[in-house]
């Protein structure tokens, strides 16, 4: 028998899976903690891959410089997998407009 915890809203198994980032839903109902976890991680296992990498590199070569190189583009690369999940980018609510940042919508009633 099927779980039918893993059916979507429409009916589709697991409707939410697939389309963004690990640990992220699709609808983006989860709040931004998971979203924050999942920057983190993406950061954080860039810089320690892309580190063991260069440290490789830096003990078949006999250099010293490359376990740096590794950190920094592992560090830029997690970034841009997270910015191109769009998990760095600010979101909005469905509901919400550009009104309540710009000036209110009601005129002058409210002058003296």
């Amino acid at each position: 028998m099927r779980n039918a915890r893993k059916r979507g809203a429409a009916g589709n198994p697991a409707s939410g899976f697939g389309t963004s980032a690990p640990g992220v839903s699709g609808d983006n109902s989860d709040g931004g903690y998971n979203a924050g976890m999942a920057v983190f991680s993406y950061i954080i296992g860039g810089i320690i891959v892309w580190s063991l990498i260069g440290w490789g590199l830096d003990y078949v070569w006999g250099t010293r410089w490359i376990v740096l190189a590794g950190a920094l583009l592992g560090a830029v690369g997690g970034f841009y997998l997270s910015h191109m999940h769009g998990l760095t980018s600010s979101r909005k609510n469905a509901g919400e407009g550009h009104t309540a940042s710009g000036p209110s919508q009601d005129g002058d009633t409210n002058a003296k």
